[in-house]
């Protein structure tokens, strides 16, 4: 009997696009969280970790997704699932 998995999302972020949130998340002096578990994609955040809301400054393509800043690495996620589709190093 075999287990149907979800697909995981993942989304690219051109370089330039990189450039901009790494500089507002400088710029703006995000606060960095803890997360006990390790970050990577397709893994659910756990419910304690803040998701704070994408500025506008990044694009439309973004404002569907929430993020957070740990580990000097801003990580995108779907808000619905709280799943991991992007890490910006």
């Amino acid at each position: 009997m075999g287990s149907a998995k979800a697909q995981t999302v993942s989304i690219e972020v051109e370089p330039e696009q990189r450039t901009v949130i790494r500089e507002y998340v400088q710029r703006e002096r995000v606060p960095s969280v803890r997360v006990e578990e390790r970050v990577t994609i397709g893994r659910r955040v756990p419910a304690e970790v803040e998701l704070r809301r994408v500025p506008e400054s990044w694009g439309p393509r973004f404002s569907r997704y929430r993020y957070f800043y740990a580990d000097d690495r801003v990580v995108l996620v779907e808000p619905g699932d709280r799943e991991v589709v992007h890490i910006i190093d």
